[in-house]
């Protein structure tokens, strides 16, 4: 059975970070150990959140896990709060990433950084994406990762362009999130270094965006790595499984707000898994 191990935060309500890339995973058949940042009541969409850190826990965890002698096929991170969690999760790849690193730099959107993160720390989480193989940022987290000025509005040949810019931070593979070349169309753009290859993947949009798509995203691409399927393949199931966790949550009746019904778009992933 193959493992993978991923560091983000607990939201208990929200639908984003561990509670959806636990379940994607597992669903996709693979065995998932989870290094938790920190504990939220809800995601930060809510107001009066509680927060609870969870640092000075991080090394215990990983020591343990050594002296136990754990093995992964895969690990990655997301929503990492501080620089000294990016420390920990440097030492998370050095100690336990002998198989497929990932990194999801969650940092931003609509080309601002999300509170209570600085510039500097964007700069320190470009450092930390140079140990990745594959980075999965949006098109905010890319610019902050390349500083440079964010853009609404570019061509195909923008998105090779940062593409090529990621991967020489020293990544192998750089997928930008949320990319759309047409009005009514939207999806992801990657690029492999080594085999100097672009691939990418659009369907048309949904009437909606919503909060932890990008966390059920970047666990359905590494499920579908780690089984196995090709970098397109991957990118097509991953698209795919958020296009319809989305679709599902707007057929829905007074549906919530602050996440999408994946759960019922579980079976689908399934099914292009098998395909």
């Amino acid at each position: 059975m193959k493992k993978v191990a991923t560091m983000q935060d607990i939201s208990c309500v929200g639908k984003c970070s561990l509670t959806a890339a636990l379940p994607v995973l597992s669903a996709m058949g693979i065995e998932t150990a989870v290094l938790p940042t920190a504990v939220l009541s809800t995601h930060t969409m809510f107001h009066g959140f509680t927060f609870h850190d969870l640092t000075n826990e991080i090394p215990p965890i990983m020591d343990h896990w050594q002296k136990e002698h754990f093995h992964f096929d895969a690990v990655y991170t997301g929503y990492l709060g501080s620089i000294a969690q990016l420390k920990d999760a440097a030492m998370l790849f050095s100690r336990f990433g002998t198989g497929i690193r990932m990194a999801d730099p969650c940092m931003g959107d609509d080309g601002r950084l999300y509170t209570g993160f600085t510039e500097e720390f964007a700069a320190k989480m470009a450092d930390f994406c140079r140990l990745a193989d594959i980075i999965v940022p949006n098109m905010t987290e890319a610019s902050f990762l390349l500083k440079i000025p964010y853009r609404k509005e570019y061509d195909e040949a923008y998105i090779k362009d940062i593409l090529r810019r990621l991967t020489s931070l020293g990544c192998r593979a750089a997928v930008l999130t949320g990319v759309s070349l047409q009005k009514d169309h939207i999806g992801a753009y990657a690029y492999d270094r080594e085999k100097d290859h672009f691939t990418f993947y659009f369907d048309k949009k949904e009437p909606a965006s919503f909060h932890g798509t990008g966390d059920l995203f970047a666990a359905a691409l590494l499920g579908a790595i780690v089984n196995g399927r090709s970098f397109a393949q991957s990118l097509k199931i991953a698209c795919c499984f958020v296009k319809r966790s989305i679709h599902l949550t707007l057929a829905e009746k007074d549906h919530d707000l602050y996440g999408v019904n994946f759960e019922q778009a579980i079976p689908y992933l399934i099914h292009l898994l098998k395909e």
